[in-house]
């Protein structure tokens, strides 16, 4: 109970209108060999971009975070990203299913050959819960910015269409799942990928409405 009542607290205060609290988002670590740590300036960037844009106060300086830990229950909004085998233990799998219960939020973010992993994972979470394909009228995709064709496409690997899909538990949008899109990468400083400024504007904004959405704490 005290756990549920500090994440949603926290996500209270945070969507305040004239927000004032300075609060952290985090960066999940995880077992398997996946590279947890790829795209290592693409949350501070996310994070500036966010405050600049609409008047936020995120932390600038994030954590990464053991799935396992219960510090885990003071991040409102937390990240998962990387290329390769994801593994969560016993342990990181009822924490991470109590975190979302409570009213926590993950992003994952495929950077290219993580989706086969990643979906079993989430499966110990919710068994009974399959990702589904959020429709391009969902509010995540005009919360602050517009998208009306859905989830921008910011790096080609198969000539496939970029997915949004979510986790709905009890009628909230608990996880939200970029596939095919490699948004997190164009959140990286402009030298890592050499995208062009309007592909990282398309990718930031689109990081903003996620954040902004999950803080809003909407059911769908």
């Amino acid at each position: 109970m005290l756990r549920t009542t500090i994440i949603f607290l926290t996500i209270y205060f945070s969507c305040s209108l004239g927000v004032t609290q300075n609060y952290k988002i985090g960066l999940l670590k995880y077992n398997g060999g996946g590279d947890w740590y790829s795209n290592p300036t693409a949350l501070t960037n996310l994070i500036v971009f966010c405050n600049e844009s609409t008047g936020s106060n995120i932390h600038t300086n994030y954590d990464e975070i053991d799935i396992a830990s219960p510090e885990l229950f003071n991040y409102p909004w937390v990240h998962l990203t990387g290329h390769g085998n994801v593994v969560f233990s016993e342990e990181e799998v009822i924490n991470l299913k109590n975190y979302l219960i409570a009213g926590g939020f993950l992003h994952i973010s495929d950077n290219y050959g993580l989706d086969p992993f990643i979906r079993k994972e989430i499966k110990k979470l919710f068994p009974n819960l399959d990702f589904v394909e959020l429709p391009h009228d969902h509010p995540i995709y005009n919360e602050i910015y517009d998208f009306p064709n859905g989830l921008p496409k910011i790096h080609e690997h198969d000539n496939k269409t970029p997915l949004g899909l979510g986790i709905i538990y009890e009628g909230r949008l608990v996880c939200f799942y970029d596939h095919e899109c490699d948004l997190s990468d164009g959140w990286e400083d402009q030298d890592v990928h050499n995208d062009s400024e309007e592909t990282r504007l398309k990718a930031l904004k689109m990081g903003v409405n996620i954040l902004s959405y999950s803080f809003l704490g909407k059911y769908d």
